[in-house]
């Protein structure tokens, strides 16, 4: 062997050998497993761009809205379902007469929300929101606290609001009511009593990939000036105080049903439901969301409404009309396959949010809709090896069991359960079926 070759050869095993002790060290293997599982993630959106998927389920048809609309006035008709999601039986709020309060203030800005940043964290959205929320009413816990309480599996890619509201009632002893088809208003309203206000929204961020494009968010509200025009937001992902004018505030908070949490005292419980009005009823709120995005969706175009539609079959899933429900996303999705195709214009993540069309066209049948959902919009745009979304592989598993498809189901729910350990849901469907979870 002449020399030249054994000093190559030499090098080649120094460096097989530095490489292996810096896999050993733990923050060196993070580091590098993060840098190998980035550079997968560009490989497979390069090869299968998210934004360039169609839903390909939307209604074809030629519809009059006025007449949609008309035939969708949710039902009184209760149907029997499963139980397909997490959510947790509480009573309903007695519903009274208070008149709500007087008109709130020009403007108003709360103080004593403790600020914390989810950057650092991997996907800590929600834990560093209500970590937020909580603050301010004496809560002096850790953000990781947080989040091993409402993502315990830390490849989660969602937390659902009603998990964060069960957070804080079952383990930090606070109210907590979670509505929909919020207002301005009621914002100013509830700020100008006391009480930040917890939101959900779609936004336009930079991705952990360096890519804009759609995605859920949770903002705690602190304030807002109608001089300015603005809500003052502690935003979680850019910064505390952010200030937001009120028509781009308005237009990304409909992409979640105008969703929103308010936490307080238990002995303020009857205050918070009085200043909610005729929204303390559960039913009645779904019906009033709904009301709102029927008559939001004539003056929309494009995503909003999109929205919109996407929002009618919420509010009616929550109202179980899964008929009118389902012809509504059938209208959103003949929109969203008409958008351009770019991350800025389609959110292609809302599925992993917003589960409202597996009720629907299960409930309804489409058993083969559910599955082309769960599987090509959304367990698919998951572009990392972790496609931790329980709610998609719960629904598909149910979907093709019904469709005769039994092992697949079976191997849909174990995998739920893989991705959070226990998931109810999953666990009922597999004991139905007589397996063992």
């Amino acid at each position: 062997m002449n020399k030249t070759l054994k000093i190559i050869l030499g090098v080649v095993g120094s460096l097989i050998v530095f490489s292996a002790i810096l896999i050993v060290i733990p923050r060196t293997r993070e580091a590098i497993t993060w840098r190998a599982n980035d550079l997968m993630v560009s490989i497979r959106s390069w090869l299968n761009p998210p934004e360039s998927v169609n839903v390909g389920i939307g209604s074809q048809k030629t519809h009059d809205l006025q007449a949609t609309l008309l035939a969708m006035q949710p039902t009184n008709t209760p149907v029997n379902t499963l139980a397909p999601t997490r959510l947790q039986n509480t009573a309903t709020p007695a519903v009274t007469n208070t008149p709500l309060p007087t008109p709130h203030p020009t403007a108003f800005k709360l103080e004593g929300v403790k600020y914390f940043t989810q950057k650092g964290f991997f996907n800590y959205c929600a834990p560093a929101n209500l970590a937020m929320a909580m603050s301010y009413w004496g809560w002096a816990g850790k953000i990781e606290d947080v989040g091993n309480g409402v993502k315990p599996n830390p490849v989660d890619k969602n937390v659902m609001p009603y998990e964060l509201a069960n957070y804080a009632r079952d383990v930090v002893g606070l109210g907590a009511v979670e509505r929909v088809g919020g207002s301005p208003e009621l914002i100013k309203r509830f700020i100008s009593a006391g009480y930040p206000v917890l939101v959900e929204k779609g936004v336009i961020l930079t991705d952990i990939h360096n890519k804009k494009s759609w995605m859920g968010h949770y903002q705690v509200v602190t304030g807002f000036d109608d001089n300015k025009g603005v809500f003052i937001a502690q935003d979680s992902y850019l910064r505390p105080n952010l200030e937001e004018p009120y028509d781009v505030f308005l237009k990304d908070w409909r992409s979640f049903n105008y969703t929103y949490i308010i936490l307080y005292k238990p002995e303020k419980e009857a205050e918070v439901m009085a200043m909610l009005g005729p929204d303390a009823d559960e039913t009645a709120n779904f019906r009033n969301a709904f009301a709102l995005a029927s008559n939001e969706v004539n003056g929309l175009t494009g995503s909003d409404q999109f929205f919109a539609w996407y929002n009618i079959g919420t509010n009616l899933v929550k109202l179980q009309d899964f008929g009118g429900a389902a012809d509504a996303y059938d209208q959103a999705y003949a929109i969203y396959d008409t958008l351009p195709k770019e991350l800025e214009s389609r959110p292609y993540r809302i599925l992993w949010y917003q589960t409202g069309p597996y009720f629907a066209y299960y409930y309804m049948g489409r058993y083969q809709d559910v599955v082309n959902l769960a599987t090509n919009n959304s367990i698919n745009m998951v572009l990392d090896d972790q496609p931790a979304l329980e709610e998609s592989f719960y629904w598909r598993g149910m979907a093709r069991h019904e469709l005769g498809e039994v092992q697949g189901g079976i191997d849909d729910m174990n995998k739920a359960i893989e991705y959070h350990a226990g998931f109810p849901p999953a666990v009922q469907a597999l004991q139905t079926w007589g397996v063992n979870p």
